[in-house]
C-alpha cells in the first residue's frame, strides 16, 4: 500500500440505500472500499466508488468468516463497517473468529439496551424525556383485559424486530414495523394473529404529529456531529420509514438535540446513532419512538449534505483519529422513487388500506409535490446519482424481478 493511501475498509450490506451511501462517502473521500454482499443484485454492489466487490450467498456463516480472514491476511488491519442489526449482533460474537479484521460496533451492553424498546423508554423516562405510555402484553389472556382499559388508537411495535424476525417467519407471518388498532376488536384480531408464537408486539398510546430524526456520533460521551431531519413523507402513508425527508439547520430543536445526547451518553453510546421522535407542530411536544443504534433508512440525505458520519465511523472508531468537518449543509430533500410512487398510489387509489384513522389524506396536494419535486434542484435521491448510475439501474431492474 503506498504511504499516502488511506487503509481499505469493508462494507457489510450492500442490498440497500444505506449500505450505498456509505459506499459512496468512504468512495468519494479516496478511501478503498471492498464491499460484500449476498447477491449480484445488491445495489451497492455496482456503485463505481467499489474499489472491490465480494458476493457471499451465505450470510452470516462461515464462508464469510473465511473471506474476511482472508482479507485480513491481504491487507493487515483493516476496519469493517456493517448496515443492519443483525450483522452487527452477529459481529460482536464472532469477533475471536475475524483474525485481522476489526468489526466498528458500539459497546455490547449499549446495543442490547437501543435494541430493547422498554429499556430504552425506561432511560429516557429518568431522563425526563416525554415517552408514549406503553404496555407489553405477556399472554393473549392479558391482551383481553386490557382491551377495554386502552385509550384507541393504540399502534403496536415490536420491543426487539430481531429478536422475533426468524420466530415470525418460521410461523409464516410478516414483520409489521407499525400496526395500528382503531379499537378493541381490531386490537383482539391482531392479537390473535401471534397467539401461535406466544409473544405480543408492545401497544403504544397513539402520537401525532410527523417523524424528526436526531443523528449523532458519539465518542467518549461526546456528540462529535449533530444531523437532523423531519419526515416529509412515510412509507406506509401512516408512518414507517422515510420516504421524502428535509433537512433541518441545527439551531431549531436545540433542547431536543441536548436531551437525545444525554440519553445516548447514559446508555454509553459510541458512534452512529439515530434517535428518532413523533413531533406535533400544533402542540410543540416531541415523543421518544425509539433510538437506532445502525446507520438508518434515510442515511442517503446525511450522504447529501456532506454529514460524513461514515468517514467518523471511520477515522474515529477505525484508525483511532480525529478528522476535522465542515457543518451539515441544511434545507436538502431526499426521497426514494420506489416508496414514492407506492405511497401515491396508496394514497389515491387505496385509501382503506391507510390504517392510522388520523391521517389526513390529501390527493391532489401529494400529487403536485411529487411533481414539482422533479424539478428543484435541492432535491436529491436516495439511489439515483448522476456520476454513480448503476445503482439505480440495478435498483428498478430488481423491482421488476420482484413482479415476476
Amino acid at each position: 500500500m503506498p504511504a499516502n493511501q488511506l487503509p481499505p475498509c469493508i462494507v457489510l450490506g450492500l442490498e440497500t440505500q444505506i449500505g450505498l451511501g456509505i459506499v459512496r462517502e468512504l468512495g468519494r473521500a479516496g478511501i478503498p472500499v471492498i464491499g460484500i454482499a449476498q447477491s449480484q443484485s445488491a445495489i451497492g454492489l455496482h456503485s463505481r466508488h467499489l474499489s472491490r466487490s465480494i458476493v457471499i450467498d451465505e450470510p452470516r456463516s462461515d464462508a464469510l468468516i473465511a473471506c474476511l480472514v482472508a482479507l485480513g491476511e491481504e491487507y493487515g488491519e483493516i476496519s469493517l463497517l456493517a448496515v443492519s442489526e443483525v450483522n452487527l449482533n452477529w459481529l460482536m460474537t464472532q469477533q475471536s473468529r475475524l483474525g485481522r479484521v476489526r468489526p466498528i460496533l458500539p459497546k455490547p451492553e449499549a446495543l442490547l439496551q437501543v435494541l430493547d424498546k422498554q429499556k430504552t423508554l425506561a432511560v429516557a423516562r429518568s431522563l425526563g424525556i416525554n415517552t408514549p405510555q406503553t404496555t407489553e402484553p405477556s399472554s393473549l389472556t392479558h391482551l383481553e383485559a386490557l382491551l377495554e382499559t386502552l385509550s384507541y388508537p393504540v399502534v403496536l411495535k415490536w420491543k426487539d424486530p430481531a429478536a422475533v424476525m426468524h420466530l415470525l417467519s418460521s410461523n409464516g407471518l410478516p414483520l409489521h414495523k407499525a400496526e395500528y388498532a382503531a379499537n378493541a376488536e381490531e386490537l383482539r384480531i391482531i392479537g390473535k394473529r401471534y397467539e401461535a408464537i406466544g409473544k405480543w408486539p408492545l401497544i403504544q398510546e397513539y402520537c401525532p404529529g410527523y417523524g424528526l430524526g436526531q443523528f449523532f456520533f458519539m465518542h467518549n460521551g461526546i456528540a462529535l456531529r449533530r444531523f437532523q431531519h423531519l419526515r416529509v413523507a412515510e412509507w406506509p402513508p401512516e408512518g414507517g420509514f422515510s420516504s421524502v425527508c428535509d433537512s433541518l439547520p441545527l439551531n431549531e430543536h436545540l433542547e431536543l438535540q441536548d436531551q437525545s445526547v444525554a440519553l445516548l451518553h447514559a446508555i454509553g453510546w459510541e458512534g452512529v446513532a439515530m434517535v428518532e421522535y413523533r413531533f406535533d407542530p400544533k402542540t410543540g411536544r416531541a415523543v421518544l419512538m425509539e433510538i437506532n443504534g445502525r446507520f438508518w433508512g434515510s442515511f442517503p440525505l446525511a450522504v447529501h449534505c456532506q454529514a460524513k458520519f461514515a468517514l467518523l465511523a471511520y477515522f474515529v472508531q477505525g484508525l483511532g483519529q480525529n478528522t476535522e468537518l465542515e457543518a451539515p449543509i441544511a434545507n436538502i430533500r431526499c426521497r426514494m422513487f420506489s416508496t414514492e410512487v407506492k405511497r401515491l398510489l396508496r394514497i389515491i387509489f387505496s385509501p382503506k388500506k391507510i390504517r392510522d384513522p388520523y391521517f389526513q389524506r390529501v390527493p391532489l396536494s401529494e400529487t403536485i409535490r411529487f411533481i414539482t419535486d422533479y424539478f428543484k434542484p435541492s432535491v436529491k435521491y436516495y439511489v439515483w446519482d448522476s456520476d454513480d448510475r448503476m445503482p439505480f439501474l440495478y435498483d428498478v431492474l430488481n423491482i421488476f424481478r420482484k413482479r415476476e
